[in-house]
């Protein structure tokens, strides 16, 4: 057996959240079920999301979970940062992931 090497494994991504409001916890919820292998850190006022590979927030989950119609453009008035590049942003997803 041999061991996994840095190389082999996907770089992480992530974001961090404004934890203020009742569509961010929608946000990260949709985040945790549409990326399974995500790990999510609750600080004070503050959510981190960090997964490996690529992370996607996909519009149709927010809104189901929300309860109400949700843009992609709004994800902007949650995120404080996010580490990856933007690979997709348009009305359907958002996906974050390293280019290289």
């Amino acid at each position: 057996m041999t061991a996994t090497s840095a190389q082999d494994r996907p770089r992480t991504v992530g974001v961090d959240l404004q934890q203020n409001s009742e569509d961010t916890r929608a946000i990260v919820a949709a985040i945790e079920r549409d990326n399974p292998e995500a790990v999510v850190r609750h600080l004070p006022g503050l959510v981190k999301i960090q997964t490996p590979g690529r992370l996607v927030v996909r519009r149709e989950t927010v809104e189901e979970l929300l309860g109400r119609p949700w843009e992609t453009h709004e994800f902007q008035l949650a995120i404080v940062t996010y580490y990856g590049h933007v690979d997709e942003w348009d009305d359907d997803e958002i996906v974050i992931k390293w280019s290289h």
